[in-house]
Order: C-alpha cells, then sequence, then structure tokens
C-alpha cells in the first residue's frame, strides 16, 4: 500500500511537471502571456543566446506556437494553401501538416493570424477565412471543422479571423462575430453548447478571449469590435459591456490585445491612438457594475500585446517599437524606450523570469530588465531572416526562446548555466 501511495504521488508529480511545461494556446495556458521559467540567462552573448534548432517551410503568416509533449504547433500559408504544422519538440522536425480552407488572410498581409490550441488529445485552429478545425494531435487527421461565417452568420473585419480559440473543459469557445458573437461548441463534436448574442450585430475583433470570475460567474472577456464583452460560461448569456463609445474602444479602426483579468479587475488596451483601461468588476442583483479605476490614453497598444508582471504593466505604444512600462492599479507610466538603440518597428511581448522579452518587427530580440527603473538591455540579437513586419509573438519555455519569422521556427537556449 505504501509503495502505491509513493507511486501515486510520483506519477501526479510528473503530471504537474508536464503541464507546467506546456504553453497550450496564445499566451500561455491562462493567457497572461507571462511564463512561469526560472533559472533563465541573466545577460545575453553579444551575438545572443545560441540556436537549439530552427524549423524550415513553415509559410507566411503571423502564427505564434502551442507547444504540448512533444510537439510544436503553429499555421502558414504554403505553395497550395494553408496549413496546421506539427513539429517535434525536440529538433523541429515536420511530424505533420494538415491543409486547411481560407488562406491569404486580408488588408493586405498575407497568412493565418491565429495560434493553435491544444489539449494534447486534440489541436483546434482558425484559419483567416474562418474554417475552424479539430485535428488530432497524434496524427494530424481532421476530426470535424466548421466555417464561423457559414455555420454561425459570423462577421469579421477586414484583417480577417485572427483569434486563437480557447478550450475550457470540454468546450472550445469562439468569436464568430456578426448573428453569433459567441460560440461554445463541444471540443470533441464540433456541436453547439451554446451561442451569445449581443444586442446588436457587430463585427468580431481581433482578440483572445480571457477567462474570469466575477460575483461567483465564470465568464468569457473578449475585444470586440465596438468594445469589451462579456459571457456567461455557462449559458452564452451577455453580461455585462463596456467602452462601446468612440472615446475608448467604440468605432475603433481595430481592437486586437487580449484582455488581462486579475481578480475583480479587467485591463484593456487599443491601438490607433485610443488608450487603456483598467476596470472593477461588481455583481450588484441581476446586473455588472463597471467602474472605470482609469483610462490612459498613453498606454495604446495595437498588436503587440501587454503583460502584467507583479504590480507592473509592459506593453508597446501603439506598435511604435517604443516599449512602455506602468503602474498596474493606477496607470501611471514610470518609464518608456527613449532614443534608438536595436530594433525598430512593433514589438511583440512575453515575459518571465524577471525580464521581458521583446521581439521587434524588424527582427530584433531584446532582453529586458523588469525591474529596473527605466528601460534597460539585458541583451540583443537579429534573427537571421528577420524583416519588417514579422509580429508572431515570442514564446519563453523550457528553457528556450520560440521566435517566429516568416517561414521559420527559430529556437534558442536561454536556461542559466
Amino acid at each position: 500500500m505504501h509503495r502505491f501511495v509513493a507511486a501515486l504521488v510520483f506519477v501526479l508529480a510528473v503530471a504537474v511537471t508536464l503541464s507546467a511545461a506546456d504553453w497550450p494556446t496564445f499566451r500561455g495556458a491562462d493567457r497572461s502571456g507571462v511564463s512561469t521559467e526560472k533559472g533563465l540567462l541573466k545577460a545575453w552573448p553579444k551575438d545572443g543566446p545560441a540556436l537549439a534548432w530552427k524549423a524550415t517551410s513553415l509559410g507566411k503568416g503571423y502564427s505564434s506556437v502551442a507547444i504540448m509533449g512533444d510537439k510544436v504547433y503553429t499555421l502558414g500559408d504554403i505553395a497550395d494553401g494553408c496549413y496546421l504544422f506539427a513539429i517535434d519538440r525536440a529538433n523541429g522536425k515536420e511530424k505533420w501538416k494538415l491543409k486547411m480552407t481560407g488562406t491569404g488572410g486580408g488588408g493586405g498581409f498575407e497568412g493565418p493570424r491565429c495560434t493553435p490550441s491544444t489539449d494534447g488529445e486534440f489541436v483546434y485552429a482558425l484559419s483567416p477565412g474562418g474554417e475552424l478545425v479539430c485535428a488530432s494531435a497524434k496524427d494530424g487527421s481532421k476530426k470535424w471543422a466548421k466555417s464561423l461565417k457559414k455555420d454561425f452568420g459570423g462577421s469579421c473585419g477586414g484583417w480577417a479571423y485572427c483569434e486563437s480559440p480557447l478550450i475550457d473543459g470540454p468546450n472550445l469557445i469562439v468569436t464568430p462575430g456578426g448573428k453569433s458573437a459567441m460560440v461554445a461548441l463541444n471540443k470533441k463534436t464540433g456541436e453547439t453548447v451554446w451561442t451569445g448574442a449581443l444586442e446588436r450585430a457587430e463585427e468580431a475583433g481581433y482578440a483572445s478571449i480571457a477567462v474570469g470570475t466575477f460575483g461567483d460567474v465564470k465568464q468569457y472577456v473578449t475585444l470586440m469590435s465596438n468594445g469589451l464583452a462579456s459571457f456567461d460560461a455557462k449559458t452564452g448569456k451577455l453580461l455585462w459591456r463596456y467602452g462601446t463609445g468612440g472615446d475608448r474602444f467604440g468605432r475603433n479602426t481595430a481592437n486586437i490585445p487580449t484582455p488581462i483579468i486579475n481578480g475583480d479587475l479587467v485591463f484593456a488596451s487599443a491601438g490607433y491612438g485610443r488608450g487603456a483601461a483598467l476596470l472593477k468588476i461588481k455583481k450588484g442583483g441581476e446586473k455588472y457594475d463597471i467602474e472605470e479605476l482609469y483610462w490612459n490614453g498613453e498606454l495604446t497598444n495595437k498588436h503587440g500585446g501587454v503583460v502584467l508582471m507583479g504590480e507592473r504593466l509592459y506593453g508597446d505604444r501603439d506598435d511604435s517599437g517604443r516599449p512602455w512600462c506602468a503602474d498596474f492599479k493606477t496607470g501611471k507610466v514610470l518609464w518608456s524606450r527613449e532614443g534608438r538603440t536595436n530594433g525598430g518597428g512593433s514589438a511583440s511581448l512575453t515575459a518571465a523570469d524577471g525580464k521581458v522579452f521583446v521581439r521587434y518587427s524588424d527582427g530584433w530580440v531584446v532582453m529586458l530588465d523588469a525591474n529596473a527603473q527605466k528601460y534597460t538591455e539585458l541583451g540583443s540579437f537579429k534573427v537571421p531572416n528577420g524583416r519588417n513586419n514579422t509580429w508572431a509573438h515570442p514564446v519563453v519555455l523550457d528553457g528556450k526562446l520560440y521566435v517566429r519569422e516568416l517561414d521559420t521556427l527559430w529556437v534558442y537556449n536561454v536556461k542559466g548555466k
């Protein structure tokens, strides 16, 4: 009996370790963009960290990576279509690929923007044209597919569908827009569990869904094309909205960043000169009270994302390549990048181990000291095939830094010695 208990404890410990070493969807399991990695390099060598491996021929696109078990997943447009790729986590060799429909992107930018999501058994991906696919993680065989436009009357903006599907328990949640603002599907069959509607139909935004609990009710929060919307996770009922006016998120060119949820607080930001809000969500009877703790026009962010570490927020001012650090509770800007060193254009962020990893759109990657009182670089390097408008978000996991650049995924060793 003692041996059995000891063995069970060991198995559970291993399971916890394995799950902590996965990055199953865009911005990680909790959609925060912050990795739990520790013991990383405190500074990089002059030429940057050592290359572990690279994977090539992944096609055009802006997809980041999802990582689980022995596979890394991403999307890309190659000559004959849009593909979902699975590559070996150890060496970058292709394990399988699955052709999807809906190539081309939109707004003059080619390729998919979605990052796949996986639960280890299945992988889910969304093409720019709105094909939602469920594939076997083992061999890439297609299990089911839906069209967000045809099956749900969906509607997206000029830059096509960009979100990464959310896996939550037995369900898969996506944002078709239009008649079906948000839908929950049985993740194994694709059957509709519920449909969430807005007061008035509007296009889907470009953000991915965040999960929070307010007033003991689990909710799915996302930026639609005309402001924040929150739906009941059980029923799909619209619970509250915010920022639908032209002075907040309403009627904006595009709302892209994924909201950040911290307890009963929601932080949301958008670019194109708009700004960011910190909201306190309180339930009063059957309704929710939305208290705006601040709105700050300095905290713009177009598509590089914002991360929260401790009491500090980090983002890029619109897509200027001028990262900023702000106090979470007050919105006060503590510092921003002044002048130019290496790196320019839109800055995509992730964070780990007291550091912020910045991937600039011209191919430069920079590691910042998250605890410094000013913009402080701890190292930088340029990805060999780096050029403008390569915006995939970086990922730090298992002692490695993953950087998708055009048709290549570069993986660097960043574990401390």
